[in-house]
């Protein structure tokens, strides 16, 4: 009773509370962070708690050691930003009321802003606090379309462009304010450029204004730690995966108590991968979902996919071989590393597989030989639909595995047809997960093999023209025991294949 009473008096008295809401009354926000149509000046969010981080078998913490080996194994995979660099510090006011690590208040006390730069990637993750992003002057398109309605537009209307004072940052000190946050020498020094002819983390940065408290007005507060990301290659599986891992490193490096919320920094349309991207983190939205300056209380910046060791691995060398982290645990080692394990049981966990096993479950029914296909699909707005062929007979080679599964009488095997194009992410990750062997023809498919059991095994069948390292190294990386299988042509011998297969499944026991 006393419950309907409170309700059928709040129903009736919306005004009453609608007009006496504190001057600095800040919404936690919560899924898609919506703005709310019954406060013009002040959008609100549904309210919602952040994702816990999963137990993960092959966790080892990411701690600020300053002792981190330039380009050992720790450098290039973990935590190897170790160079604090402040380049606006919190007032005492914040430090006295919140604590080192904990920006939440009224308002009014002013910003922070730092960077932790590795001197192994050459990159910088970045976090600061009390940010206004102001979505009218970052000029790009809208974002999170369907395909189909975004056919033929171009990548440069995708990709933002920052003008000054898209990012701006409350302060008291009056000598700061209408300066930007970083200059020249800061940007060359702990984002710099490298190859990468666009970056938009250091464009982002360079565009940030100090403000006066006065002139910091905000249509909606985001209180849960926020990680703003940037994509370029967003509708293939291997650059999205670095860019997985760059947003995974930045929430670890940064010690965010649970998974952040993503706000997109681009105007690319939806696609399937970002399914993936929703089961990693709390929460997903766009940069010009919002409808007026927004603020965060945290705010992370996460280095862009081409920084990482992932991409970096196809032009320099990096001698890691992977291990299990018990015995890093144990025996620390500049030559090995279980970090890029750790990352595939966060995948496996944000879709709610079990994780604490370490062997592919052997049953009746045998092992799972996992064939990933290369289809034609529509990728982005403009891609024509057809996939380049990497192995020409590949249906052949199929046919002929199916044909000797069948045959196969010292243990049973199922071969599964892995048409990726058309199964869910998480159907995907299941697939891998459960895969004994699997089998394919060069191309990005194959970079699922993150998220494969410590005993699974790789066969890459790789044509002449394709003769690149990328899935050799994950599988290195990961201590997955793998087999190439290089052609003269794009043509490969069924036979030759059946042949590799068998004696791989007698190294299985099988």
């Amino acid at each position: 009773l006393n419950t309907i009473t409170l309700y059928l008096y709040f129903s009736s008295h919306p005004d009453h509370f609608r007009h006496n809401f504190p001057k600095n009354h800040y919404i936690t926000t919560g899924n898609r962070f919506s703005s709310s149509e019954n406060h013009p000046n002040l959008h609100s969010s549904v309210a919602s708690q952040s994702k816990p981080w999963p137990i993960l078998p092959s966790y080892l913490p990411w701690s600020q050691n300053p002792n981190v080996g330039w380009r050992s194994c720790e450098g290039y995979f973990g935590n190897g930003f170790t160079r604090k660099i402040d380049l606006l510090k919190a007032s005492p006011e914040i430090h006295r009321k919140f604590g080192e690590n904990r920006y939440f208040g009224e308002g009014g006390v002013g910003g922070w802003f730092r960077c932790f730069f590795s001197e192994t990637l050459q990159s910088s993750i970045c976090e600061g606090g009390v940010i206004r992003m102001n979505p009218e002057k970052i000029l790009m398109s809208k974002g999170g379309e369907k395909l189909e309605e975004v056919i033929g537009r171009g990548e440069e209307e995708e990709l933002p462009i920052f003008e000054n004072g898209a990012f701006e940052i409350e302060v008291n000190e009056r000598t700061k304010i209408g300066k930007k946050l970083a200059d020249e020498n800061f940007l060359n020094k702990y984002l710099p450029e490298g190859a990468v002819s666009k970056h938009t983390m250091r464009e982002l940065i360079d565009s940030i204004r100090l403000v006066d408290a006065n002139d910091f007005h905000c249509s909606e507060w985001i209180e849960e730690p926020s990680l703003l990301i940037t994509r370029f290659e967003y509708a293939n599986l291997f650059h999205t995966i670095t860019d997985w891992y760059s947003a995974y490193a930045a929430s670890r490096v940064t010690g965010l108590p649970s998974r952040p919320h993503l706000v997109f920094v681009d105007g690319h349309c939806e696609t399937q991968l970002e399914e993936t991207w929703r089961a990693l983190f709390s929460s997903l939205t766009y940069a010009k979902n919002f409808s007026g300056p927004v603020c965060f209380r945290h705010a992370i910046l996460s280095p862009l996919g081409y920084e990482t060791a992932l991409f970096k691995g196809l032009s320099e060398s990096i001698g890691c071989t992977g291990a299990p982290a018990h015995d890093l645990w144990q025996n620390p080692s500049d030559s090995k590393t279980a970090r890029l394990s750790e990352f595939g049981e966060m995948i496996r966990a944000a879709f709610g597989f079990p994780v604490d096993r370490q062997n592919i479950p052997r049953t009746v029914t045998g092992h799972n030989v996992l064939f990933v296909r290369r289809e034609d699909y529509l990728a982005h707005p403009r891609h024509g639909g057809k996939v380049q062929s990497r192995l020409s007979n590949e249906q052949e080679v199929f046919d002929s595995i199916k044909s000797w599964s069948l045959n196969h009488t010292e243990c049973k095997v199922n071969v599964i047809n892995g048409l990726f194009a058309h199964m869910s992410m998480k159907d995907q990750v299941r697939a891998i997960q459960d895969a004994s062997v699997i089998v394919g023809a060069h191309g990005a498919g194959l970079t699922h093999i993150v998220s494969a059991s410590p005993k699974a095994v790789i066969l890459e069948i790789i044509s002449s023209e394709y003769r690149r390292p990328h899935f050799s190294l994950i599988a290195y990386w990961k201590g997955l025991e793998y087999h190439p299988i290089d052609l003269e042509g794009s043509y490969a011998d069924p036979p030759v294949v059946i042949d590799k297969l068998n004696s791989i499944l007698r190294s299985l026991g099988c």
